[in-house]
């Protein structure tokens, strides 16, 4: 079975946004090909067992195993020795991607507090969007009274987009409140 956000892209999004950017051929329709999440933690290098738990969560959150990211040097100021876990990530494509985003636009984001739209400065101008989240616990996956520590993490939604403005239109139509300036 489909995910509800794939479908309604395939079946109503795909001719709003070939009207709108004129476009001459269904190919040239940007489409959203894969989201990466995350999570740097700066005390793994004290406690193993944190990189560890965020693991956990990320993986909880996603639904597919997170991997943990291992320093590429070291940096004796920051007590930091080469191959050490000091963050982990997860990239999600296909179905994963689509559940992910759905409940991502629909539950998550409206549990920020103070949550007026997200940042449209996020955008690198190659058609792909990156955004921060200072909570982990905003997922309903994450159960509170379990987290030993609050972590933020990175959301980067990668697109076919060749400009900003594709990819905001995308973005938008998928659901994404950006801010209104």
């Amino acid at each position: 079975m489909k995910p509800r956000l794939r479908e309604k892209f395939e079946s109503e999004l795909v001719a709003k946004l070939k009207e709108k950017h004129s476009y001459k051929n269904v190919m040239q329709i940007p489409r959203l090909t894969k989201i990466c999440l995350n999570q740097g933690i700066g005390a793994g290098v004290a406690d193993k067992k944190l990189v560890d738990n965020a693991v956990d969560e990320m993986s909880i959150i996603a639904g597919q195993k997170a991997v943990p990211t291992m320093s590429k040097k070291a940096i004796s100021n920051f007590k930091l020795r080469e191959e050490m876990a000091i963050g982990c990530r997860v990239t999600l494509r296909g179905d994963r991607m689509y559940e992910f985003l759905d409940r991502f636009v629909s539950i998550s984001l409206p549990r920020v507090r103070d949550f007026r739209g997200i940042s449209d400065k996020g955008f690198d101008g190659r058609g792909n969007y990156s955004l921060g989240v200072t909570e982990q616990i905003i997922f309903p996956e994450i159960d509170i009274d379990k987290v030993s520590k609050l972590n933020g993490m990175d959301i980067t939604f990668v697109t076919t987009a060749k400009t900003d403005v594709e990819c905001h239109s995308l973005l938008t139509e998928l659901g994404l409140p950006f801010t209104k300036n």
